[in-house]
């Protein structure tokens, strides 16, 4: 090995290894010279490993377990067998090695006698080899990756990928549940399970492990519920009514300690036992009365005996007479399956104790062995026994059951301690000198009921880390949280501090945790794992005392532990036998400070066999190594290695010698090392890397580190040493007052967040120097978001308090607490002032963090001067630098702001500073020297202006008006003609103009205001830094605020908030009444306008009326839907607020008083004009005239027993002159004078036309009166002539009558006053705008279909519209209005769903009666007529009705249409026939077929039941014998027919029987009449049905052949016959009364009436 000293230069510059044993004052450290830089080094009892740039990994020292194996090579040998495998970490434990793997895999090589090495069957592994974590809990097992190892004497441990321990070797320190050793497989700690581990590290005989805090960030990772050994259960809950019980009752045998017998067998007699105090026997927290056969333990051949009988994997404490047969008697508690001691035992243990005294002067060396994993009852009895249930159920229930069970815990042990007045272990004294405790104790024993003080404050920080847990809370009800927290309320309160920091934002995690626990196990005979005595635990065990103590790493030693917290101190504890730990206390058993000067901030550590090492910085931020524990004499390396015992007598005699460190002493020699990035330990060495300052980088970065560091120690020296004092004096909140106690608190906890993330960010800079060492890793230049929002947060939160004058009134407590003299907050706020106030002070120090940014920007600068400048590294620190130094001057200019207000308040009127002073607000400009005046003020009046960031005031001698900035606007007034400087100011209420003093002042104000309203819209006030550079910036006329109205009027104290322009609500917004009025939609000019939801409270009825529809300057207009809180719901127009125009009112659901629904028009909210009103109770349908409400008029009214009347109504009763028919045509035509009264002159016929005709009286049904004559007419022939067949209609509505209301909507639509008057180019644009607008509406509701947005995309085409129509511009029109029809935000579209509608509500249900269907029909026509007329408005260039389009040359054949009828045997038309059914009833027809073909369906009834006897008779017959009886000429009957699955023209002969064959392509063809609704389309069927029989007919005869009507009318029978078309006369009929005019002497025309006689002829056919 070559070895240079530290002066001279090596090839590297990073990475440079120094070596040196021990500390005196002769030691020089020796480079070991390697040929690339080192990353890691590992150290053993007598070996070390290093990892190299590159990955490779050289051992160094005595290799026994090598085949060569020579004494101690010269050279550090290079491990062959891992090259190539890319090694990332390396681990060293007293006789064995372990490298890790890039991809987390482990290779172990060394002594492997107790399974070290994790392989099984070798005592020694030469080489390096690999070791799987397999996890046999997943299915198929997976190999585990590694992120960290650690090794100790007899064991490893092994950090998941997924943060979970496993271990393996020998011995208790492997926190398996195991009862047999070595374990040579890896398994996992499954008491660690759930939690989140952060690092391990591996002491001689025992283990640390540091771990998250259970935070909110694990809820997402289960606890383990379930015993890993036998799957139960680990605990169960039940709820009660307002408590939550939890038993862990879970008692599982795998999982238990060894037994008695086994212990015994395991514990030879000892032959220097470890000294106990008699007070500490332990209960064992199982024990287990299984017999099993005791596992043999593989003795280690490295130990003697002695230390082998020490290590015992178990035993218990003689504290009193077992049965004789046990060497140290138990106390056995009998087999009990809850892990927590009850009152019983807890009574029994102190009777005991009492005696254990008495006993332990008689046998002061008796037997002690050691219990492990028995938290006994010493130190913090409590702290034992929550301990213990933690260690045996886990976490979660132990948390729940501490928040249940500590007062009850409180209430009990003390008071048992008084009884049996023994000594208990309640003090938190810790001493291991037996003696001494016991008088300690005597001395104490008076106090000793009262001391659960401490107790109560430790278990509190515990409780209350547990409480901010999310998970637990849902488990303990909150009645029994709060009676927990009782005791503790005002240190719950100061949450921010104590315990964790409240809430940190997620965004942090990307950040070191702080929130930690150390947890250790393993042997603890000198204390090494910190509980307060020196018993053994097999299961990892929290030690409380670090809880809250930031710890960032872990390390052990041989027989001691090292803990470095955030704050750069170090705990050590445990072996102090060579002043290893760095203080005088020895041993230690708890956590203690190692005693450094102060200043030194420790960040880096290692612990040896006996030594530790420390690297730290002090006053410059160049890394200095302390050394504490043995001092090693020059010739200590030739002494051959003696006998274990001879050595230690040695080292005694050393101890007294005084060859051993009192307290860390500092290395002279580590200033010549360069920087030094890690310090390492192990055995007697001592190593340490370091780098060159290359362009001074290092050097910049280590700065930075070092800076983050000594800011945080002070920020926590300012919580700890100002903040926390003040805030737990009694007097603060009330000297306060509310409000400043309120943003004290908020300042602190900003302040803790604030400190939290220095921590954070100091340990991140840390980890970066002790591993990479370059910019990426460096997290802040990533994440400065978070520091900008966390100082942006905390310096606003300083500026409220300030502003409020909260430093002032802190002043007097202050006062109070520091004395007179305030030298500590002095030195603590870094005041340079001379004679400061305690208030500046104050103010100065909570100022301090803010500035920092100054300093993260020079070291950034400093960083940004090592790269070149075209590099990415270079911008990125440039940027950053340049964003946190912007920072550092926004939070400058916050704190000027935040001083001129307070300063202005001290100087304003003591009445309005109450009422206008508030935390958020800042002054920006005040005028109280008259710079600003109100306009036309009065002579006397004072004005005086303030503009706040958030309000601008107008204060007056005693009253002020607060105008909030986000509603107003500002606008100069032009000077020209005025002369006046003035700024004209309008606000939602008031408009007024103020007068500047001169123009300078204009425009200095007008800015202000400006800048001021920009940034209260903006919120948040970050582009203020450009703004100050003299350009006019003005805020958005059009903005989004929220403003409550005061005038008197229509608005008064309604609150609005929405879209705002020029001082009135435009755009979208809310406006709530206090009367619980609600308005949500548009406005426009301040009024609501445009569509909009309106809600009113109806008090009596405790319900809302909801109005959701269109408005107009601030009243309902347009189309809405009213829902009434009675129930009724009006759907249809509003002008003016009222229904007005077509409107449909429903009220009642169907089951209530007065179900009816109303449909019609509507003038002025009441019901006048056409309407259709449905009774449903009544089961009366009304159809005709009203007004004012009352039906008035001519009318039809049917009812659902049949009765039809048609006549005059007047005040809402039947009365004037009428009809009146009954079901069986009996009928009255005459006088009225009520509903169904007859009264007067008039003529009753019968229904086989026998009639009366006199005078009537009486209702219609009871007995009727009558005085007059009898008739009857067909008695003799000459009164033929006197046939009373009563003509209806004639007093009804007519048809274009009514619907006018419907018409009139769509005429006004398009932008006309009436029928026909207006500009066409106007509606196209109307048309256009609703659709667009629709459109927007769509956008917003995603419920529209895509092919409705499609059909409305097209539509928003205008169709040419002017000019000639040729047949093409024909077929686009007619497209045209498909489609619009079919788009109900079409005015067109929407017109005809609102005439369906109205079509619907009249002829179905009750209307559904055949008398009504002439009136249906003359609907339906007139409905035509009325469209055409719009649609010839739209199209002002097609013809009228029955008009001539000049057809192409060229026919277009378009079957569609009845015009087009281009048969083959006709020669083409001149031309096209325009009318409104051809255009229309396409579109029309299929939405009204179904209550127009029911009404011709009741109508046909008794011809259709006829001609339907007679078609399924003569259907009953085969083809031939139908053909004949028809009288078909032979020539036409076929001879043969197509087969239903031929094979290629495959024909069947037609046979006598033949049934349904013969023109059976006709027959389908007809049937299809009943599934077309336009008679066009119903006559093309007849003529393909035609067609189709003529081609068949010509295949028969081969030949063409022209058709007499003779001959194929018993042809077309019979395919009548056979087609079996149910509703017939219906379609014939139908057919009749819609069919196009201009087909009528057609072709079409012709084959209807020849389809109209088959009907005819069928129903009189006589059957021979």
């Amino acid at each position: 090995m070559e070895r240079k000293s530290s002066g001279d230069d090596g090839a590297g510059e990073r990475g440079l290894l120094h070596t040196w044993k021990g500390y005196s004052y002769s030691v020089t450290p020796e480079r070991l010279l390697l040929h690339g830089p080192v990353l890691q080094v590992a150290l053993g009892t007598r070996h070390g490993v290093l990892l190299v740039e590159g990955g490779q990994v050289y051992s160094f020292g005595e290799l026994p377990w090598k085949q060569s194996h020579v004494p101690e090579p010269a050279k550090p040998t290079l491990e062959s067998a891992l090259s190539g495998q890319r090694v990332v970490a390396v681990a060293a434990g007293s006789f064995h090695s372990g490298a890790m793997t890039e991809d987390g895999g482990v290779h172990m090589w060394g002594y492997n006698a107790a399974g070290q090495c994790g392989l099984s069957g070798l005592s020694t592994v030469p080489n390096p080899t690999p070791v799987a974590l397999v996890d046999t809990d997943s299915t198929p097992p997976q190999t585990v990756p590694v992120l960290e190892l650690a090794c100790g004497e007899q064991h490893t441990l092994a950090l998941s990928a997924q943060r979970e321990v496993w271990a393996w070797g020998s011995g208790c320190q492997l926190g398996l549940n195991v009862a047999v050793f070595p374990v040579w497989k890896p398994q996992k700690v499954e008491h660690l399970a759930g939690r989140y581990v952060l690092q391990v590290a591996c002491g001689a005989s025992h283990s640390l492990a540091l771990v998250r805090c259970l935070g909110p960030q694990d809820i997402h990772r289960p606890p383990v519920d379930k015993c890993r050994q036998c799957n139960q259960l680990l605990f169960t809950m039940t709820d009660k009514e307002d408590h939550v019980i939890i038993s862990d009752a879970h008692y599982c045998p795998l999982s238990m300690e060894l037994t008695e017998d086994e212990v015994r067998l395991q514990a030879p007699a000892l032959t220097q036992g470890l000294k106990m105090s008699p007070s500490e026997p332990v209960l064992p927290s199982h024990t287990s009365t299984s017999n099993s056969p005791p596992p043999t333990r593989g003795v280690d051949p490295t130990q003697d005996s002695e230390k082998e009988s020490a290590l015992a994997n178990g035993a218990l404490t003689a504290a009193d007479s077992g049965p004789p047969a046990q060497s140290g008697g138990g106390v056995v508690l009998g087999v009990k399956s809850s892990p927590y001691p009850d009152e019983q035992a807890v009574k029994d243990y102190l009777k005991k104790l009492s005696e254990a005294e008495q006993m332990d002067k008689a046998t002061a060396g008796g037997t002690h062995t050691l219990l492990p994993s028995a938290g006994g009852l010493t130190s913090s009895t409590l702290n034992s026994l929550v301990a213990s249930c933690a260690s045996a159920v886990g976490e979660r229930v132990a948390s729940t059951y501490e928040a249940l069970s500590l007062k009850k815990m409180m209430n009990y042990l003390p008071s048992g301690v008084a009884k049996a007045g023994g000594p208990a272990g309640l003090t938190s004294v810790v001493g291991d000198n037996t003696t001494e405790r016991v008088h300690l104790e005597d001395s104490m024993q008076a106090k000793k009921s009262s001391s659960t003080g401490d107790i109560r404050e430790e278990e509190a920080e515990g409780l209350r880390r547990r409480l901010s847990l999310p998970g637990l809370l849902s488990q303990v009800s909150p009645r029994l949280l709060r009676k927990a927290c009782r005791p503790w309320m005002r240190a719950v309160a100061l949450t921010p501090l104590g315990g964790p920091v409240p809430e940190i934002p997620e965004a942090q995690e990307v950040f070191p945790t702080l929130q930690t626990e150390v947890w250790s196990w393993g042997h603890g005979e000198h204390g090494q794992l910190g509980h307060g005595d020196s018993l053994a635990r097999v299961q990892p065990l929290c030690i409380k005392s670090l809880n809250s103590k930031e710890v960032v790493r872990v390390a052990a030693g041989a027989h001691h532990s090292l803990a470095l917290t955030a704050q750069s101190q170090v705990f050590s504890w445990g072996s102090n036998s060579f002043g290893q730990l760095g203080h005088m206390e020895s041993p230690s058993t708890v956590p203690r400070l190692a005693k450094l000067s102060e200043g030194i901030r420790v960040w880096d550590m290692s612990a040896g066999e006996r030594h530790t090492l420390l690297l730290a910085d002090g006053d410059c931020f160049r890394p200095i190594i302390y050394y504490s524990g043995q001092q090693v004499k020059e010739e200590a390396e030739e002494i051959p290695a003696k006998e274990l015992g001879q050595q230690e007598e040695e080292e005694e005699e050393e101890q007294q010698a005084g060859s051993y460190t009192q307290q860390p002493v500092l290395l002279p020699f580590c200033m010549d090392l360069g920087y030094v990035s890690n310090v390492f330990a192990g055995g007697q060495r001592c190593m340490a890397l370091s780098d060159m300052n290359v362009m001074g980088f290092i050097a910049s970065l280590h700065e930075l580190a070092s800076a983050e560091r000594k800011f945080y120690c002070k920020m926590c020296n300012i919580k700890t040493q100002i903040i926390r004092p003040l805030l737990e004096m009694e007097a603060l909140s009330s000297a306060l007052g509310q409000t400043a106690t309120g943003l004290l608190h908020t300042l602190i906890g900003r302040f803790s967040l604030l400190c939290h993330l220095t921590g954070q960010h100091a340990a991140s800079l840390t980890a970066n120097l002790r591993r990479v060492r370059d910019v990426n890793s460096l997290l802040f230049l990533d994440h400065a978001s978070i520091f900008f929002d966390s100082y942006t947060e905390y310096c606003s939160a300083v500026g409220n308090f300030q502003v409020m004058g909260g430093f002032q009134t802190l002043t007097k407590p202050s006062l109070d607490f520091f004395g007179k003299n305030p030298e500590l907050l002095m030195k603590l706020s870094e005041c340079s002032e001379e004679n400061p106030t305690a208030a500046d002070l104050l103010v100065a120090l909570f100022y301090l963090p803010t500035r920092h940014l100054h300093e993260y920007g020079r070291l950034l600068l400093k960083l940004v001067t090592c790269f070149e400048v075209c590099s990415n590294d270079y911008q990125r620190l440039q940027d950053s630098c340049s964003k946190f130094e912007a920072l550092a001057l926004q939070l400058k200019r916050k704190r000027k702001d935040a001083d001129y207000t307070f300063h202005f308040w001290k100087s304003f009127p003591g009445k309005m500073t109450d009422s206008l002073r508030k935390p958020q607000r800042r002054l920006i400009c005040e005028s109280s020297n008259k710079a600003l005046t109100l306009q036309n003020a009065g002579r006397f009046s004072v004005n005086w202006f303030i503009v706040f960031n958030d309000a601008l005031v107008h204060a007056q001698f005693s009253t002020h008006h607060v105008f909030p900035l986000a509603t107003l606007w500002v606008e100069p007034i032009p000077e020209e003609n005025t002369g006046l400087h003035g700024l004209k100011m309008i606000t939602p209420e008031e408009t007024f103009t103020l007068l500047a003093s001169s123009p300078m002042e204009k425009t200095k104000w007008l800015r202000s205001i400006n800048q001021a309203v920009d940034q209260a819209l903006s919120a948040a006030a970050q582009d203020s830094a450009s703004v100050g550079s003299g350009q006019k910036l003005e805020p958005p006329v059009s903005r989004t605020a929220s403003y409550t109205f005061y005038k008197d009027g229509r608005l008064k104290e309604a609150k609005y908030e929405g879209r705002w322009l020029a001082g009135k609500p435009n755009g979208r917004g809310v406006l709530k009444w206090p009367d619980g009025r609600i308005y949500t939609g548009a406005f426009k000019n301040g009024l609501e306008d445009g569509f909009g939801e309106f809600l009113a409270p109806n008090k009596t009825l405790n319900k809302n009326d909801q109005y959701l529809g269109h408005w107009k300057d601030g009243k309902m207009h347009g189309l809405g839907t009213y829902r009434y809180a009675s129930g009724e719901v009006y759907d249809g127009s509003f002008q003016d607020s009222m229904r007005h125009g077509h409107g449909m009112l429903r009220s009642g659901k169907l089951n209530t008083s007065s179900p009816s629904v109303f449909i019609g028009q509507w003038l002025q909210d009441k019901k006048t004009g056409y309407g259709v009103f449905d009774d449903i109770t009544k089961g009366e349908k009304y159809m005709g005239m009203w007004q004012d409400h009352l039906r008035q008029g001519t009318a039809v009214v049917v009812t659902q027993f049949g009765l039809y009347y048609e006549g005059a109504f007047k005040d809402n009763k039947m009365m004037g002159t009428g009809i009146l028919l009954s079901e069986d045509d009996t009928t009255y035509e005459g006088e009225f004078s009520d509903d169904w009264t007859l009264n007067g002159k008039g003529t009753l016929t019968m229904a086989n036309s026998d009639y009366l005709e006199g005078s009537f009286n009486g209702e219609w049904g009871s007995g009727l009166k009558v005085t007059g004559s009898y008739f009857k007419p067909h008695l003799f022939d000459a009164d033929k002539d006197k046939t009373h067949a009563v003509k209806l209609g004639r007093l009804c509505v007519c048809a274009e009558d009514k619907w006018q209301a419907v018409f009139e909507e769509c005429w006004s639509q398009l932008g006309c006053e009436a029928e026909g008057r207006g500009e066409n180019w106007k509606a196209w644009e109307n048309i256009a705008v609703a659709l667009a607008t629709s459109r927007q509406h769509i956008r917003d509701s995603p419920e529209m279909s895509r092919s409705h947005s499609r059909t409305l995309e097209s539509l928003e085409v205008i169709p040419q519209h002017e000019g000639p129509i040729t047949m093409e511009r024909y077929h686009s029109i007619r497209l045209y209005l498909l489609k619009a029809c079919d788009a109900p935000l079409h005015p067109l579209g929407r017109l005809l769903e609102t005439l369906v509608a109205v079509y619907r509500m009249t002829y179905v249900g009750v209307g559904a009666n055949r008398r009504l269907l002439p009136q249906a029909v003359n609907e339906i026509k007139s409905y035509l007529n009325r469209i055409f007329q719009i649609v010839r408005f739209l199209f002002p260039d097609l013809p009228e009705e029955g008009g001539l389009i000049p057809e192409p040359t060229t026919s277009l054949q378009d079957k569609k249409e009845p015009g087009s009828t281009d048969a083959p045997l006709e020669s083409p038309k001149p031309g096209r026939v325009v009318s409104s059914s051809a255009l229309l009833l396409p579109v029309l027809l299929p939405r009204l077929y179904p209550p127009l073909f029911t009404l011709y369906a009741l109508d046909k009834e008794r011809e259709d039941d006829v001609y339907w006897d007679c078609v399924l008779r003569l259907n009953k017959q085969p083809d031939l014998a139908l053909l004949a009886f028809l009288g078909v000429q032979q020539k036409f009957w076929p001879v043969s027919f197509p087969v239903s699955m031929p094979a290629l023209g495959e024909k069947q002969q037609v046979l006598s029987s033949t049934k349904d064959a013969c023109f059976a392509s006709a027959v389908e063809t007809l049937q299809q009449i009943s599934t077309t609704f336009t008679p066009s389309d119903k006559l093309q069927v007849i003529q393909l049905t035609f067609e189709e029989i003529t081609q068949e007919v010509q295949s028969l005869l081969k030949q063409d052949f022209l058709w007499s009507m003779d001959d194929l009318f018993p042809v077309f029978l019979y395919v009548v016959l056979r087609a079996r078309i149910r509703n017939l006369g219906s379609e014939v009929s139908l057919i009749e009364d819609l069919m196009d005019p201009c087909v009528q002497h057609g072709e079409h025309g012709i084959m209807f009436t020849t389809l109209k006689a088959c009907y005819y002829q069928i129903q009189h056919e006589k059957i021979t």
